[in-house]
């Protein structure tokens, strides 16, 4: 045991390099203390990461201790500006500071950290050196950590146990988040899903995610260990039926995936961020110009048994006399209505303007999932095969489901299936899913992906229905700020049938339907109405949804709290929605300032009463930009100009 004397050597002797945002409120300090590799974060002077590991452990060699910071490259700039039509805002400017910082190992160089730093995000990642005549390796463990004040509340997803739930296609990311938590926890044993919200005390918060994932690498989550200190995990051993390894493969010299952390006094940066496009580049060019928009699907509210023609047909109309672009025919269609049908539905749609998705599973061998099409994406000859016929008849996009891992092998496959359907002009949407990680910029056809506890539970269990607003207010600030969502909600119906008199009851009101369809961010959204909308809902709700956007060109934070109440605002040209979703209790009033209208403006204002009645009118924004909105528990607000 290192005496004290000699243990104050050995700090003594620590190399330190601090890193600070453009506005110098952020500072990161990285340093090799006792040998093994760290880093801390404060915001404004105050600490919100402690002392946090750095390193890896490769087959090679345990990179977690011995090592020293060698060399630095530092006053690297970071400033581009981008365009990202797919995500919650279109055009992104970047501008951080950046270093680079060596550790070796018995005089040998073996990685480097790279760290940037923007206003309001962290960002590292590892770059690891050839050791000639080694040139790949295995990565065992990534020790990076993040270590919370002891004090620090969590907002987090539990990560499920492989080959559980449904055909035993977990873990899938759709597990309840739990909210105002202690520090120090594992979830259900197997850590968390990304992304992760922390408050820090009164002191702001902290998302913790990743992005750059693609097929080489895995996809990760979060481990909780004790006093406050979480570490990435890699994926678990079961998952995939046990084929695969959990431990990635890497090409030497190689990088890994970007650890991100969001930091913000308030919850703007975090519903704000661009964190997950900013340091990845796009792997391909879009085979085409791509249609997004607005959807329908009968699945929702009429389950396996009316994907049919007849029904399909109906939603076909349905989308027209909506304005909607595309139907999505779900599972077993190629049974219950067969290719040659699918061709004269899409022959159909051409005539109403509204495309086609087709859903398919994913895989022939590491679950149980039953519903077909199967075994054909899972293999690229299928999948091409199957692709080229796709494009013959005019189908705009594919939703493939069941994926149920987060091994190098699975992120590989849905890295084949997008460049794949990239090249038969195909958009992909994912379920059962794991998380997009920078994926809109990195996939140019890249849509959304589920990974979360979406809408079609709300059909599965009353339970589902009573907590919707519960889960709808904690999505914008963790979920969704992340990545593409979908979701698939919106719904008009009072009851998940087709008579809208049986079925689970939805306890949320018509507008808070209206809300989350722009809270909830996707570039294709397949809205849950059915076409008996068209009679039985209210004529201001569906004129509403005729017209709402699912691209955005910004998105403003106003207020809000994770479980509790949500406002935010989306701009789609020149265009403001300003939505609102309650989730406790008591009726909430909140004086809000909205400095995208003008003094004066007229507006329009969705509101509900006490009794979830919704109603439009017209209202004035006043002198000082602000308006007054109530939202009882369970209901919403839209305001729009």
């Amino acid at each position: 045991m290192l005496s004290a004397l000699a243990l104050f050597a050995i700090n003594a002797n620590a190399t330190e390099k601090q890193l600070l945002s453009p506005d110098g409120q952020i500072t990161v300090t990285i340093s090799d203390s006792n040998g093994c590799p760290s880093y801390s974060v404060k915001l404004g002077g105050e600490t919100f990461l402690e002392n946090s590991p750095l390193g890896l452990v490769l087959d090679l060699g345990d990179y977690t201790k011995g090592m020293s910071l060698t060399d630095s490259k530092e006053n690297i700039k970071m400033e581009e500006t981008y365009f990202l039509p797919t995500s919650k805002q279109n055009k992104i400017e970047v501008n951080s500071n950046g270093g680079i910082y060596t550790f070796a190992k018995d005089g040998k160089n073996i990685y480097s950290v790279e760290f940037y730093v923007s206003n309001r995000d962290v960002v590292f990642r590892y770059n690891i050196f050839a050791q000639n005549p080694t040139y790949c390796c295995v990565v065992k463990e990534e020790a990076s950590g993040f270590k919370l004040p002891s004090n620090a509340t969590t907002f987090l997803c539990p990560q499920a146990t492989p080959m559980g739930g449904f055909a035993r296609t977990t873990p899938s990311y759709e597990t309840h988040y739990t909210v105002d938590d202690q520090v120090g926890k594992n979830g259900w044993g197997q850590g968390y899903t990304f992304p992760c919200l922390f408050k820090n005390a009164e002191k702001g918060w902290i998302l913790i995610s990743e992005t750059g994932v693609n097929g080489r690498y895995f996809g990760g989550r979060l481990m909780g260990k004790e006093n406050g200190l979480y570490t990435i995990g890699l994926p678990q051993e079961g998952e995939m039926n046990g084929l695969g390894s959990s431990t990635p493969g890497l090409s030497l010299p190689g990088s890994t995936p970007w650890r991100t952390i969001t930091l913000g006094k308030t919850l703007a940066p975090i519903v704000e961020t661009t964190v997950a496009f900013d340091y990845v580049k796009p792997l391909y060019e879009p085979s085409q110009k791509f249609t997004y928009g607005r959807g329908s699907w009968s699945w929702i509210i009429g389950m396996d048994g009316n994907t049919n023609y007849d029904i399909q047909k109906k939603y076909i109309d349905f989308s027209a006399e909506m304005k909607f672009e595309s139907v999505l025919v779900d599972a077993l269609w190629d049974t219950q209505i067969g290719r040659d049908k699918i061709k004269e539905l899409a022959d159909y749609g051409k005539t109403k303007n509204v495309a086609l998705y087709l859903w398919y599973n994913s895989n022939g061998y590491w679950n149980d999932a039953p519903q077909s099409p199967r075994n054909i994406m899972d293999n690229s000859i299928t999948r091409r095969k199957e692709m080229k016929w796709m494009q013959s008849v005019g189908i705009r996009g594919i939703k493939v489901d069941f994926f149920g891992s987060d091994k190098q092998q699975m992120m590989q496959l849905y890295e084949d299936i997008l460049a794949d359907a990239n090249d038969y002009g195909l958009l992909v949407i994912f379920h059962g899913c794991t998380l997009p990680r920078g994926w809109e910029r990195m996939y140019p056809n890249f849509v959304a992906c589920e990974a979360v506890r979406a809408s079609e539970n709300l059909a599965f269990g009353q339970n589902e229905c009573d907590n919707e607003a519960f889960c709808a207010t904690i999505h914008p600030f963790v979920r969704n700020t992340v990545g593409s969502m979908d979701w698939g909600g919106s719904t008009l119906n009072k009851h998940y049938n087709y008579d809208n008199i049986h079925g689970n009851t939805r306890k949320t009101s018509d507008v808070f339907a209206l809300a989350i369809a722009v809270m909830f961010q996707s570039p294709v959204q397949h809205f849950a109405m059915a076409p008996n909308n068209l009679t039985d809902a209210p004529a201001w709700a569906i004129d509403f949804m005729k017209n709402v956007p699912t691209t955005w060109d910004e998105v403003k934070f106003i207020d809000g709290y994770p479980g509790k109440y949500a406002v935010l605002a989306r701009r789609h040209g020149d265009k403001w929605f300003v939505v609102g979703i309650n989730a406790q209790k008591e009726t909430i009033k909140l004086n809000i300032t909205l400095p995208m209208f003008s003094a004066n403006q007229t507006v329009k204002l969705y509101s509900d009463d006490a009794q979830l009645q919704g109603s439009v009118k017209d209202i004035k924004i006043n002198k000082k930009q602000q308006v007054q909105i109530t939202i009882p528990c369970n209901g919403g607000c839209v305001i729009n100009n």
